[in-house]
């Protein structure tokens, strides 16, 4: 069990880092509903639909990356990878 903060600034920042856990979860989790979306029409052949999931899976990506919980790097590669596949399709 962890001991429970004492000093009034140390209570403060486990406030904080547990808004901000629970924000950059609901981040992440966003982020992993669209790219399942996206997997899922992509494996229906669904071109169109995918391709307009496309911005909002960018931005929440760059969302996530500029915010904390993803490094920019990781961004970069979900939006490549998605980006690729839904071009791929015929």
């Amino acid at each position: 069990m962890r001991p429970i903060p004492v000093i009034k600034s140390a209570k403060k920042r486990l406030k904080q880092n547990r808004k901000r856990r629970a924000r950059n979860k609901e981040r992440k989790k966003k982020l992993r509903e669209v790219t399942k979306k996206i997997d899922k029409l992509i494996s229906a052949g669904n071109k169109e639909e995918a391709e307009d999931l496309l911005p909002e899976l960018a931005r929440l990506a760059d969302r996530a990356a500029s915010k904390g919980p993803l490094h920019e790097n990781k961004a970069a590669r979900i939006k490549s990878k998605f980006s690729k596949r839904v071009d791929s399709m015929d």
